[in-house]
């Protein structure tokens, strides 16, 4: 049948023969993810919608017809959770990891992998990510995959997830693993993934005319990045998370609250004139660091008084977390930001944010931050605003010695799980310990926390797998 229509159809033969002509076919095989027979760095570009986590068992839905084809699927390799099968989220993310180190292997350098991916569980979301990492993936993209036409499961079950997930990942090239290898540790090594990794991200997105604010440059998610790339290939981390946000202050072109290159940012000038807007960030209040986030956002656009920002602050703190502990806006404001006290000279900060004010214009205009008009130092005390770098790594010094005190109580206590607890602490401590090699240490305290806030946290499974795989297990 399939030579009698090929025969009938002129140019799809002639396409199959040119086809046929090239030195590579394209096949089509069955097998396990977890070995591939492909060579190394072979391939140019891998799409993969891989099971995700519990939502189908689909060895045991091929049970009718495969038995009636009297051909059965090993389902020991089944990257699935399944009770029936003794699989919970540590082996998922164990399949998966095999899985996506063999995508890594045939992948060539500098080349791309998607991954589709649905599920409600931020478990499973954090077990894919950490799997993606631990394979040696860098993560540069994640949207929301508008597929058009609905499953079925997606129309007539509430909570199914009616839009997938993108995760656009690289293998990094050769290069920067090379160099890497040579600058281990170092400031110029963390530097230097930050170009490659600023080099792959896209520049300018937009919908409807509004730019879409790109994550992936934002300060917080570079440092995350940076810091996973040099713990899963082992390397101490060798910036704060301050001095990282000040070197790239120094370093990179700034837009929006987005970094570039600097040959990248003349696109995104060029594109951005033309949009009508840029949509805001919204930012959910669920914990300290978010609350720290939030705030930043806050701050940043408009230096505010705590009469001014307190009523914001309890409207978002709604969906705070049971686990983590509470903590007063006062608290938050005098562990990450720097309040004027009406004295001279005027921040720059304050000072830039006056200078927009129409009101504030003429004035400031035969004065410097040394000599502010009258009524300025009035009009600008006790704001609170972003400390410049210098001062953000002052700050995070004395907040991070208050973090790590909390966590050795928490290591020392007596108590089999944590109840209430300062998840940045906790966050602080692990990455003490594997600083300095304590990688027992992280696996005792972890006992203590409940299992589904160190699953669904994605920073504090990356130190955890890491300490568990140094030990050996």
């Amino acid at each position: 049948m399939a030579s009698q229509f090929l025969s009938k159809d002129e140019s799809r033969s002639r396409a199959v023969k040119i086809s046929a002509a090239g030195a590579v076919l394209p096949f089509i095989t069955t097998g396990s993810a977890t070995e591939l027979h492909i060579s190394d760095n072979s391939i140019d570009y891998i799409f993969t919608d891989p099971p995700f986590g519990a939502n189908r068992m689909y060895s045991e839905l091929n049970f009718l017809w495969e038995a009636w084809l009297r051909v059965y699927t090993n389902s020991q390799p089944e990257a699935i959770q399944n009770k029936a099968q003794n699989k919970g989220l540590q082996e998922y993310e164990t399949l998966m990891t095999r899985s996506f180190k063999e995508y890594y292997r045939v992948l060539k350098p500098g080349r791309w992998i998607s991954v589709e991916f649905s599920n409600t569980k931020a478990s499973v979301w954090n077990a894919l990510q950490t799997a993606l990492g631990a394979a040696g993936f860098v993560v540069a993209d994640v949207r929301t995959l508008d597929k058009k036409q609905g499953s079925i499961v997606g129309y007539t079950t509430a909570t199914a997830v009616r839009q997938d997930l993108a995760i656009s990942a690289y293998k990094p090239n050769g290069g920067l693993e090379d160099r890497f290898r040579l600058e281990a540790g170092t400031e110029d090594g963390a530097w230097d993934f930050v170009r490659t990794h600023l080099r792959q991200l896209p520049v300018f997105v937009s919908k409807n005319d509004q730019v879409e604010p790109i994550l992936e440059r934002m300060n917080f998610l570079l440092f995350d990045r940076m810091v996973a790339f040099h713990v899963q290939r082992g390397v101490t981390v060798p910036l704060s998370a301050a001095e990282f946000y000040g070197g790239l202050e120094q370093r990179f072109p700034k837009r929006d609250e987005m970094y570039f290159l600097p040959d990248q940012v003349a696109e995104y000038d060029q594109k951005r004139m033309l949009a009508k807007g840029i949509e805001q960030l919204q930012l959910f209040v669920t914990d300290e660091s978010s609350a720290i986030q939030w705030l930043r956002q806050q701050l940043t656009r408009q230096p505010q008084t705590f009469q001014e920002i307190h009523p914001h602050f309890m409207r978002e703190i709604g969906g705070w977390q049971k686990h983590e502990k509470p903590l007063e806006l006062a608290d938050l404001l005098e562990q990450n930001f720097l309040r004027y006290e009406g004295e001279t000279p005027v921040p720059a900060q304050l000072w830039a944010w006056f200078e927009q004010d129409p009101d504030w214009q003429v004035l400031l205009k035969d004065h410097t931050p040394d000599n502010p008009p009258t009524g300025l130092q009035r009009e600008a005390r006790h704001r609170w605003y972003v400390p410049d770098p210098t001062r953000a790594a002052d700050l995070e010094k004395l907040r991070e010695r208050e973090l790590l005190k909390e966590f050795e109580e928490y290591r020392q206590s007596k108590q089999k799980k944590l109840k209430v607890f300062r998840l940045e602490a906790v966050r602080a401590g692990f990455k003490k310990a594997w600083q300095d090699q304590q990688y027992r240490t992280i696996i005792e305290v972890a006992e203590k926390i409940p299992d589904n806030v160190l699953q669904e946290d994605s920073k504090l499974l990356m130190w955890y797998d890491q300490a568990v795989t140094r030990l050996g297990g």
